[in-house]
């Protein structure tokens, strides 16, 4: 191929790509900000009950690790929360009163901590993490269609930086289940052959809370910032640095094209449009369900040290456009402009 034909070529592929990314711009819906529509009753929590209370069941799960579901699982008295079969929970879930600055008119919150991330009571000193899962799915009866819009709003305590576990790397997760169709990996026959098919994934986009200690040899200060998971390739990108403790909004939607929209704030006033984060396909999956919503508590899993602890409050689940059979608040909390 001479010069001119290798030009062509590369102008041709060029221009491709871009009027690929123009079709996907094009084709992606408005974000929703987290909160619009009406509040799904039932689900998530206000922790507001004095007797509040979360059965463990210990020793919890630790699935990823060893295949060892070690049921009965633990879960909450309401039964709006669960231990998750592939990580368990956390080592400490406890109702504690609403730290200042909260929403008005709270008085309970929730506690999330942990020392054995992995193995009860073996130290690996490895990193892991332990899920605290909404169980929106079976009080629902069923799974939320994306055309529905749905969108999550949390509100999470970050203490002050001298109080964090001093280690660089995830601290605190806040993630969506979702589902959509895609070619899996399954084992088919008695000799368990694995072959691809399409199927239902499961997969969970979301944000971390990640921390870059001053101890360690890159660093002269402590550095915070929300890592998002993530970009079309299956890889996290950095969001935007987190410059106060105290506090915090997170807030995710997904609209009916299957795209999920990232948000957050420090305080804890109702999400705007000001406190976009960014856009996603994570995986390059479009999603056409979601399950759940759940935090992530990450430790070192050293045996001494205690995960940083964090407080969540107020939980809430909104649909855009609720299909019939499902109890919402009544009237719209928010509409788009």
């Amino acid at each position: 191929m001479n010069r001119m034909n290798c030009w062509q070529s590369l102008v041709a592929c060029v221009a491709c790509v871009v009027s690929t990314n123009m079709i996907e711009q094009a084709q992606a819906q408005r974000p929703v900000v987290p909160g619009t529509g009406v509040e799904l009753t039932g689900v998530a929590d206000d922790f507001e009950d004095a007797q509040w209370r979360y059965i463990p069941n210990n020793p919890k799960s630790t699935e990823d690790i060893d295949k060892n579901q070690r049921g009965p699982l633990g879960k909450s008295v309401n039964g709006r929360w669960y231990e998750g079969i592939k990580r368990g929970h956390p080592d400490v879930v406890e109702r504690v009163a609403t730290p200042p600055g909260g929403i008005p008119g709270s008085t309970g919150s929730m506690l999330l901590r942990s020392k054995f991330t992995g193995i009860p009571g073996r130290a690996s000193g490895t990193m892991h993490q332990d899920d605290f899962i909404c169980n929106i799915h079976n009080r629902l009866g069923r799974r939320i269609d994306i055309s529905e819009a749905p969108s999550v709003t949390t509100r999470v305590f970050l203490p002050p930086v001298a109080q964090w576990e001093n280690r660089s790397g995830p601290h605190f997760g806040f993630r969506l289940g979702l589902e959509t169709t895609a070619m899996i990996e399954q084992e088919v026959g008695i000799f368990k052959r694995k072959v691809e098919e399409l199927g239902n994934e499961i997969y969970w986009p979301g944000m971390f809370i990640e921390f870059e200690s001053k101890d360690h040899p890159s660093r002269d200060a402590d550095y915070a910032y929300l890592r998002i998971r993530s970009n079309k390739n299956g890889g996290d990108f950095r969001g935007p640095q987190i410059t106060t403790t105290g506090w915090w909004t997170l807030g995710m939607s997904v609209t009916p094209d299957g795209m999920v929209h990232y948000y957050a704030s420090p305080g804890v006033e109702e999400l705007t449009e000001d406190d976009y984060i960014t856009s996603q396909f994570p995986y390059n999956y479009r999603a056409e369900r979601m399950r759940t919503f759940f935090y992530n508590i990450c430790s070192a899993d050293d045996g001494q040290r205690w995960s940083t602890s964090f407080i969540i409050d107020d939980p809430k689940v909104y649909l855009l456009r609720p299909k019939g059979g499902i109890q919402t608040a009544g009237r719209p909390t928010r509409q788009q402009r």
